[in-house]
């Protein structure tokens, strides 16, 4: 029996410039953490029969890799060669859907979680890459190479996309002070609200194609925010990065109509009258989660104003090991 976890994330800057759309034409920056909330997949080797078992939303059971309807876990185990007398269990501590990477951070845990099953080891850059392949070009799904990444390597991180795809992944030069800062003044809140990004990312991806001014326009902008925030945190200024935190989301709500609706602008408002510098939706937009910056001062009212409101407070951490193998035996 084999378990594996990948944390979820929270972007920070630069989001929606890892599509290949934008980075094939002028290169992306994302600057993201790792969080401690986890994806955990269960794998095993059942003696009993040769079925492939699949358990997350749905239950599977087939004889083939061919016949498996998860279109993340059918490429997975063909690409790795894997068939018959298989179980595989997904668990999570987040829900699909809320915009802190759910598909890339399954991906890369199953693929974690398989590779220890043929007892091979795999560098955590080329599990990110073989994740990106499975999800953009096998599986088609509209998506960029963020989450897989951050599901790989963990931490508070940079990505920098070259235009040929290839990324150079480092750590955000931050102090500890900074850090401590940051996990007390960033606060994140959960909407409720659960949607799918396919149709945003599938809409930016066209009109990115199709070199609309306005959406490519907003990338640019979103690219060069992502670069202040990470100077902004680098220099430990928390009070800038709230700032731009609401500069990048004017920004990306130009992009489309779905980022944004009437509830999620009547919270925002709430959060800034309530003590909020700044903040966004996580993911393409549409729900899931908020993220504010707010000084320590008045994080008392804005966790009554926004609890009054229906939002619910999630505490966490930061993750720093990334994709890993918690059990084997």
């Amino acid at each position: 029996m084999i378990l594996a976890r990948a944390p979820f994330r929270i972007s920070l800057g630069g989001g929606g410039t890892d599509l290949p759309s934008y980075y094939s034409q002028y290169g992306g920056f994302i600057l993201s953490a790792a969080i401690n909330k986890y994806l955990y997949i269960y794998v095993n080797r059942p003696a009993a029969d040769d079925f492939i078992r699949v358990k997350y939303s749905r239950y599977e059971q087939v004889s083939s890799p061919d016949e498996v309807q998860h279109d993340l876990v059918r490429p997975a185990l063909k690409v790795l060669n894997l068939n018959g007398s298989l179980e595989i269990v997904s668990m999570a501590d987040i829900p699909a859907g809320t915009g802190l990477g759910s598909s890339g951070t399954y991906l890369v845990a199953l693929l974690a979680a398989l590779y220890e099953l043929k007892r091979e080891k795999v560098p955590t850059q080329a599990l990110a890459e073989q994740a990106c392949h499975i999800e953009m070009d096998l599986a088609g799904h509209p998506v960029g190479k963020h989450d897989h990444y951050l599901a790989a390597f963990g931490g508070l991180t940079c990505l920098d996309i070259q235009p040929d795809g290839r990324v150079h992944v480092s750590p955000l030069d931050i102090s500890i002070t900074t850090v401590e800062e940051f996990h007390s003044t960033v606060l994140l809140f959960y909407t409720g609200v659960t949607r799918s990004s396919s149709d945003i990312l599938e809409a930016q991806k066209q009109y990115t194609q199709q070199g609309d001014p306005l959406v490519v326009d907003s990338l640019h902008r979103t690219k060069e925010l992502g670069y202040r925030i990470k100077e902004a945190l680098e220099q430990g200024d928390l009070e800038r990065f709230g700032l731009l935190l609401d500069e990048h989301w004017q920004n990306k709500k130009r992009r489309s109509g779905k980022i944004s609706d009437p509830q999620i602008d009547r919270w925002y408002k709430m959060a800034q009258e309530n003590g909020a510098l700044g903040g966004k939706i996580m993911g393409a937009g549409g729900g899931g989660f908020f993220m504010f910056y707010c000084p320590n001062n008045r994080k008392a009212c804005l966790r009554q104003a926004l609890a009054a409101a229906g939002l619910r407070e999630m505490p966490y951490d930061f993750d720093f090991e990334g994709a890993k193998v918690l059990v084997n035996f």
